[in-house]
């Protein structure tokens, strides 16, 4: 029994790549967005609703070449919100970062860090409704 290692090269091939890439390309929802950077990371504090401090998020963004240009605003949000989702959070508040310096393990790494959230469902404001049977 011969194979054409073509076609089962292409069938792996899909096989692989359809299913990752189909739920990365998925737009993500979150309960508030920064609209300048696309996920929920603020340089200041959200005072509009209740939340719990999770706790403090780093990051380090790195240039790859000494030529590659300085990491940009939407980057180092990013960064900080992928460390923020893993602590389940909901955004990241006061978040700040400083200019970039060279390290041992790179041509310029630029340090951030904020502060991980998660909302708190406020009650609900409706009066309770005592049922029917209890009525009578």
């Amino acid at each position: 029994m011969k194979f054409n290692m073509f076609a089962v090269a292409v069938v792996l091939a899909s096989l692989a790549f359809s299913s990752p890439a189909a739920s990365k390309d998925a737009p993500k929802s979150y309960k508030i967005v920064n609209e300048a950077v696309g996920v929920p990371v603020f340089p200041y504090d959200i005072t509009d609703r209740p939340y719990t401090v999770l706790g403090e998020v780093k990051a380090g963004v790195r240039k790859a070449t000494v030529f590659s240009a300085e990491a940009s605003q939407a980057k180092i949000y990013r960064e900080l919100w992928e460390r923020a989702e893993k602590l389940g959070a909901d955004a990241v508040i006061k978040a700040s970062y400083g200019d970039s310096h060279v390290s041992a393990f790179s041509w310029g790494k630029t340090d951030a860090t904020g502060i991980a959230v998660k909302f708190i469902d406020a009650p609900s404001t409706e009066p309770a409704v005592a049922p029917a049977s209890a009525a009578k």
